[in-house]
Parts: structure tokens; sequence; C-alpha cells
């Protein structure tokens, strides 16, 4: 007898987003203001760059390094680490291993779910469909389920 597949919910989707977040944000911000306080202690004249939060190339590090946070977590092992604290797992259409080509693809389009602000068509795909899936999981052919752990 096959189980019913259980689609994540909006709440728990942020809840495990805001896990996710604050644990990078907790590991990765240290270090770069370690690193950007030894270059700008460095002998060189970085005058330009003082001030300049947007221009600070720590920030694209930081923001390509998330990237890759979740696309390989999720598209490879299935969840990252906020997702895996909440029972929430990325699966394939067909119930399978999402991917790392799946993963990139529901990652890159969550620019899109953010439209028009504040991931308002995220939130209303999520909420409106059966399968809760936003536009990066319909285009990428990716769900979020609950993981139900039953003895045998």
């Amino acid at each position: 007898m096959k189980n019913k597949v259980e689609y994540a919910g909006l709440g728990e989707r942020f809840l495990a987003l805001l896990v996710d977040v604050l644990l990078f944000c907790a590991c990765f911000f240290p270090v770069t203001r370690i690193v950007k306080g030894v270059w700008l202690m460095s002998p060189r004249d970085h005058n330009w760059a003082q001030g300049w939060f947007i221009f600070d190339p720590l920030c694209l590090i930081f923001l390509v390094i998330m990237g890759f946070y979740f696309v390989f977590l999720e598209g490879w092992l299935g969840a990252t680490v906020g997702k895996r604290v909440l029972g929430l797992r990325v699966v394939g259409i067909d119930g399978g291993r999402a991917g790392l080509w799946k993963g990139a693809l529901r990652n890159l389009l969550r620019l899109v779910d953010g439209l028009p602000a504040f991931n308002l068509l995220g939130v209303i795909l999520i909420q409106r469909s059966e399968d809760r899936a936003r536009f990066g999981d319909r285009i990428a052919g990716t769900r979020v389920i609950r993981i139900s752990y039953q003895s045998s």
C-alpha cells in the first residue's frame, strides 16, 4: 500500500528558510567581518570601498555560497538543514531525488517567486495549489513534502 504524499505548507517552508538563513548568517558573517577587517587594515588604499556594502566583494561571495548551499543540499541530498529540522524534503514530481539541475533551477527561480515584493507570487501559488508548489517548483518539476516516519 502506497502512502499519501503530504505537501509542505507555507508556514513550514517559511520556518525552514528562516532556520537556514539564520544558520548561514551565524556561520558566514563572522568570517566575512574578519576577512574584511584584515583587508581594510592592509597597507593599500581602500577608501573607495569603505561604507559601500553593495560593492563589498564579500557580499557576492555570500550570495554565491548561499546559492550553492541551497542547490547542493536540496538537489543532491533532498533537504537543507532547515528542511531537515522541520521534517521536509525536496523531491522530483516522480517522488525521487530532485537532482542538481532541478535544484539549481528551482533556486534560481526564487527571484521570480519574489515578485512583485515579499515573495508574493510564491506565497499565492503555494496557498492556491493542491501540491503547494511555487513557480520555481512548477518549472523545475519539484515539490516539497513532509517526511513521515512510521514504524513498521
